[in-house]
């Protein structure tokens, strides 16, 4: 396949992949659940912009992710990964950078909307990434780059995020 048609499928199939994972997960299950009904925080109006910013900061965090996956001529998608393994731009800082970001969004949102359920929600999204993350995606990922994902491990934490970006 030429080089300018797999990096045309790599940003279709990353963009596809967006709207169905994080797209239903961050927005149209967190729809459901609220119906997107702003709560009045008329006492704590701090709350609004709070929440926004978490919003945006989780919505540009993701759509940074997900970008450099297209850019190593892959998806995020476990279907269609890329060739190499992706340790640049926000993953220089966390190993999954995407998964916080839905996680963001969605308290975001919980704010936005005065909503426990979301709380809720949020837990029980984290506990099912956690358990995809160490039954499914490390092992491939060991099994798939080898040293290279391990020294990655070692040096860059799966959930708290680096102060400084990691070298390889």
């Amino acid at each position: 396949m030429p080089q300018a048609a797999a990096h045309a499928r790599a940003w279709i199939g990353t963009i596809l992949f967006l709207f169905l994972a994080p797209g239903v997960v961050a927005g149209f299950i967190p729809w459901l659940i609220t119906g997107w009904r702003r709560y009045d925080w008329e006492s704590t109006a701090w709350v609004v912009p709070i929440a926004w910013i978490a919003i945006g900061i989780g919505a540009s965090v993701l759509l940074h992710a997900f970008a450099l996956f297209a850019l190593h001529s892959g998806t995020p998608a476990p279907v269609a990964p890329t060739e190499t393994l992706v340790v640049t731009g926000a993953y220089r800082f966390v190993r999954n950078p995407m998964y916080l970001a839905v996680l963001t969004i969605i308290l975001g949102q919980a704010l936005l909307f005065g909503s426990w359920w979301l709380v809720l929600y949020a837990v029980i999204v984290l506990s099912a990434v956690v358990a995809f993350v160490k039954g499914y995606e490390e092992p491939t990922l060991t099994r798939t780059y080898g040293e290279q994902y391990l020294e990655y491990r070692r040096n860059v934490p799966g959930w708290w995020p680096r102060l400084s970006p990691w070298r390889a």
